[in-house]
């Protein structure tokens, strides 16, 4: 029969009092990343806690820093599309407006795609939806000043990840 111990009887180095004192230096390590944003100096905020404490403290975002309105709801996310004749095939050209650039609000991809579809309808197909959503999430962060984001209808629908894996050009590099 195999007996465990337990973590604070006899013989196991921890007391119930050290139990509380971890746990109330792990809450103040949690509580320092408040103070970031806090009107305090730096100098002011202080920890006593050890710096591998703070370090494995999550860090989580205040929910009053994530936007509950969208400050682009009423302005248009792409400004225009071309088609043109790319080597390999045609290519859809989505042209963003600045707003389409700098919009963080959550889920908006599927917005800025119902208007790219009301530009050009015919570029509706699984594969061109994916493309867009991967230059919308991913490619706006890569390359925040690309003129225009290429889709093309002749690449393989492999779906989102996929998608993204093959850096928004599935079936082959960007050409």
């Amino acid at each position: 029969m195999v007996r465990q111990r337990n973590a604070t009887g006899p013989g196991s180095g921890r007391h119930p009092s050290a139990r509380i004192s971890r746990a109330l230096l792990l809450l103040c390590a949690a509580l320092v990343p408040a103070a970031c944003g806090s009107d305090l100096p730096s100098s002011a905020v202080r920890s006593t806690a050890p710096a591998a404490t703070i370090i494995a403290a999550p860090i989580s975002t205040p929910m009053a820093a994530v936007p509950n309105i969208d400050p682009y709801a009423d302005v248009p996310l792409i400004d225009h599309t071309t088609w043109t004749d790319g080597t390999d095939g045609a290519r859809l050209l989505v042209f963003p407006t600045q707003a389409g650039r700098r919009e963080a609000f959550p889920n908006t991809e599927e917005r800025a795609w119902r208007e790219v579809l009301a530009k050009a309808p015919d570029a509706d197909t699984p594969g061109m939806r994916d493309q867009f959503v991967c230059h919308w999430i991913w490619a706006r962060m890569v390359q925040p000043t690309k003129e225009s984001w290429n889709l093309e209808p002749w690449r393989p629908a492999v779906g989102y990840q996929a998608t993204v894996q093959a850096s928004c050009n599935p079936g082959g590099p960007e050409r």
